[in-house]
């Protein structure tokens, strides 16, 4: 691969002069837009012979910045192979160019027929840098957004056991892109079934991700994470039931046992509550796929488990975050998504919660805004009736899901809770008329709940 690059670069140095990173650059951010590299002094003509595709981006720039990253690793190879390498600043610069260049499909066709991932690898693997490991990565990441280029770095089988190891690095930017990469090859169908063979392999990857989801600040990291895991979940029922089944792992200080994946993945809810709203969904949503397996069940009515902490932590959520008494019709809209994760939730923990609670622990508001979201969908029924077309398929499914859930507590309910939901206002002459709207025709013998309210 370094023969192609010295080869390429002895020619052009007959045609123009050599260039290199630019003088004046900005300082590197990730989502910044790229600036072209430094145009060659010749003519049009050589311009042309020089861009890459259909960009501005020259090739022998390019080249120039990849030989002295391949030269700057193996001379520090040379010098102490197992000490950490310093990034000079104008060559971290050069690089997150070639990481915003990547964007380009031109760009990123252009690296994969140089063999950049092996050059990216190597360098991964020799230069124990964590700021060139992230920018590694994270051009790595960028040609594989584009299906031609995902497949034939798929196709590495040594990508495929570094990007998994990586998982288990210390450097949350890293982590990042790792998370990001791995994410952008699984949601690509072409090769979504290789990775998660590889993915079902390395059984590594589960505690690695564990301990993130439990131990990480980030929200960045934390938000990609889950994303990630929703996206495995999603995808292969088998490899979350094995995760779920896993057996802790033991720690080596202190001896305490390491949560297993549901309470981690409560545990970055929680970290994510007041930060991240998009990512509360996401770990939401991971948690109601794992609530649709018998063994997920199982674990949530654990007398051990974390099904009551999990209840606990959704039940705060809806009633506080998403739901108040006096929101407008248009917060409930918005939240109907997250809504459907939680209730899906709620309603399957209610159904074990007899393992882990002695009493039925009826909470009043919750009550309350299962009847606030029937109340919300009956008039919004009113006001499409008499439009074409407007049925709103979220929202339908959010409605069942609470009216099966309020059939399940009226079941059990017991007239002094009845009395007390009257007493607080949440259930009223109209709400009362609603609920048995919602649970009419399915739910016949819960009726008789609310038709015995004076």
């Amino acid at each position: 691969m370094f023969s192609v690059l010295i080869k390429y670069l002895k020619e052009t140095n007959n045609e123009k002069d050599r260039s290199s990173s630019p003088n004046e650059i900005q300082s590197p951010v990730m989502e910044r837009n790229p600036s072209p590299p430094p145009e060659t002094a010749d003519g049009e003509e050589d311009e042309d012979l020089d861009a890459i595709g259909d960009t501005v981006y020259s090739k022998h720039w390019l080249f120039s910045t990849l030989t002295r990253l391949i030269n700057m690793v193996t001379e520090h190879v040379e010098e102490d192979s197992e000490g950490q390498m310093q990034l000079p600043d104008d060559e971290e610069e050069a690089l997150c160019r070639v990481w915003d260049m990547a964007m380009d499909k031109d760009v990123a066709g252009f690296l994969q027929e140089f063999k950049a991932t092996d050059i990216l690898l190597g360098v991964i693997a020799k230069s124990h840098c964590p700021r060139l490991t992230e920018i590694c990565v994270g051009i790595l990441g960028n040609i594989a957004c584009f299906p031609d280029t995902c497949v034939t770095l798929s196709q590495n089988e040594d990508l495929g056991a570094v990007l998994l190891l990586l998982f288990g690095d210390t450097d949350p930017p890293t982590l990042l892109e790792t998370s990001r990469l791995l994410l952008t090859c699984v949601s690509q169908k072409d090769v979504c079934s290789l990775w998660l063979q590889r993915i079902r392999q390395q059984t590594s990857l589960c505690s690695n991700l564990c301990f993130i989801m439990c131990s990480s600040t980030n929200t960045d990291l934390l938000e990609k994470v889950g994303e990630l895991v929703d996206k495995l979940f999603d995808l292969d029922e088998e490899l979350m039931k094995s995760w779920i089944t896993a057996q802790p792992t033991k720690e080596d200080d202190e001896g305490e046992s390491c949560l297993d994946v549901a309470s981690c993945l409560l545990e970055a809810a929680k970290q994510l509550r007041s930060e991240s709203p998009d990512g509360l969904e996401v770990y939401l949503h991971t948690l109601q796929l794992l609530t649709t397996i018998d063994e997920g069940i199982q674990v949530f009515a654990a007398s051990d488990g974390p099904g009551k902490a999990l209840w606990d932590f959704v039940c705060d959520v809806v009633c506080k975050d998403l739901c108040q008494p006096n929101d407008l019709p248009v917060v409930m809209q918005d939240q109907k998504s997250i809504l459907v994760s939680a209730f899906s939730v709620l309603h399957t923990l209610y159904r074990c919660q007899d393992q882990w609670c002695s009493e039925m622990d009826t909470n009043l508001t919750l009550i309350g805004t299962i009847l606030q979201v029937l109340q919300y969908f009956s008039e919004c029924k009113e006001d499409d009736a008499s439009k074409v077309d407007t049925k709103d398929e979220q929202l339908q499914v959010l409605a069942e899901i609470t009216a099966e859930f309020l059939a399940d507590i009226c079941n059990q309910i017991s007239k002094d809770t009845v009395a007390d939901l009257v007493k607080r206002g949440f259930l009223t002459e109209k709400t009362c008329f609603i609920a048995v709207g919602g649970l009419l025709p399915n739910y016949k013998t819960s009726v008789s709940t609310f038709s015995k309210i004076d």
